[in-house]
């Protein structure tokens, strides 16, 4: 169960904008958190934000240090999850109440004339009780899975005017999304908001470091805080290509926290999902066979395995660059605002709606990260526990032999 004072922190974090490369609200809310904490981090060359070192050159000193302990092979964990969801960015103004905006990422594709949406710029949320958007003349990509360009409508109430509201404000600087009752909210045990994916992701990272930092300073840990997943895992794959992981003489492992769309055999609030693999690629056997054997022994009963392929993930991005990757993904309804599941503030099927997760699986995905720090996992040899027992089958059957 998630404390109170974690549960702020999510909350907190939820209630930031954000948009593919208009991460700039959730990476200051984090930095403010992380810096209350006393945890280190830092931005990298492209706007990525680093957890555990304080600056690129501690952060070569981790991937350097000399290994102790019996376990020469315990890697550092490189958790990744990604500061943006889908959304638009102006583009230039076509009346005094009237924005061309284009799209970046996916969404619902059905019932879009007329949503709600929110707007802000890089100092604040703008949109309120009394100047509302709409999206209006919206027009789908070619290939038709997401929308392409569109227009907002605002809408005002009380006689204010909107060049009061919006002077000095570019276009180009606006950004947004679908907007719902709040920010986030709770109904028994789901928490619906409008960006689960990957803001619960950014907060598992942000709170197993606060709690490393109190127990386990020293533990071999790296978050990985990535800009516009949305459209290729750009922010990841400019880390990537910086180079700095590449002379590592530490083992690493790449742990990719998600939100993905529910799948059959992955049910929302039957805890964190075990992925083994997303829709471009499985990821690595023995480092699956670890998370497997932690999930089973701090989860008994509350986690699940299965494919998650209804995406790609930063996970592939990792694979690409030869490093071995593993991931975590919380159960997600109405992925990417599209309303499969339905629930609250989803008047139509298939339109706009929040997304939503359960609060005892994002409790089993903080476990499970925490698990995943402990020493002594059997990172050398995964496969031991395995060998053992189909050794000892087969000896069984040596007179038939």
């Amino acid at each position: 169960m998630l404390t109170a004072k974690r549960l702020s922190l999510l909350k907190d974090i939820l209630r930031q904008p954000a948009a593919p490369f208009r991460e700039q609200h959730v990476a200051r809310c984090v930095s403010t958190h992380l810096t209350q904490a006393g945890v280190a981090h830092f931005f990298d060359p492209v706007g990525n934000l680093v957890v555990g070192v304080a600056t690129a050159a501690a952060y070569q000193r981790l991937l350097n240090r000399r290994i102790t302990g019996t376990d020469q092979n315990e890697p550092v964990r490189i958790f990744i999850a990604h500061m943006d969801h889908p959304g638009f960015h102006g583009v230039k103004w076509l009346a005094p109440n009237r924005l061309a905006v284009k799209w970046h990422g996916g969404s619902p594709l059905k019932h879009l004339a007329g949503a709600r949406l929110w707007l802000a710029d890089d100092d604040v949320e703008i949109t309120n009780s009394t100047v509302r958007a709409r999206l209006v003349k919206p027009k789908l990509l070619k290939a038709g899975r997401a929308i392409d360009t569109a227009e907002v409508q605002f809408q005002t109430s009380g006689g204010m005017l909107l060049a009061e509201h919006y002077a000095g404000r570019q276009a180009k600087n606006l950004f947004g999304s679908f907007a719902f009752r709040s920010h986030c909210w709770i109904s028994g045990k789901r928490l619906y908001t409008r960006a689960a994916d990957d803001l619960v992701g950014v907060f598992a990272i942000v709170s197993t470091a606060i709690d490393l930092h109190r127990r386990s300073p020293d533990a071999p840990f790296i978050g990985l805080l990535t800009r516009a997943e949305e459209v290729g895992f750009v922010g990841a794959v400019q880390h990537f290509e910086l180079g700095w992981l590449n002379a590592a003489r530490h083992p690493l492992l790449c742990i990719s926290l998600e939100a993905s769309r529910t799948l059959p055999g992955a049910h929302i609030g039957k805890g964190p999902v075990v992925r083994l693999g997303d829709r471009r690629t499985p990821f690595d056997s023995g480092a699956l066979q670890v998370l497997t054997e932690v999930a089973t022994k701090v989860l008994p009963g509350a986690h699940q395995r299965r494919l998650m392929d209804g995406g790609a993930c930063e996970a592939t991005a990792a694979t690409a660059w030869g490093l071995p990757t593993v991931g975590i993904t919380l159960p997600l309804g109405n992925y990417h605002n599209q309303g499969f599941e339905g629930g609250m503030d989803c008047p139509q099927a298939e339109g706009p709606a929040p997304e939503f997760v359960h609060l005892d699986d994002i409790s089993g995905e903080l476990k499970l990260c925490r698990a995943l720090m402990s020493p002594g996992l059997p990172w050398s040899d995964p496969w031991q526990k395995m060998r053992i027992r189909l050794i000892k089958n087969a000896r069984n059957y040596n007179k038939l032999l």
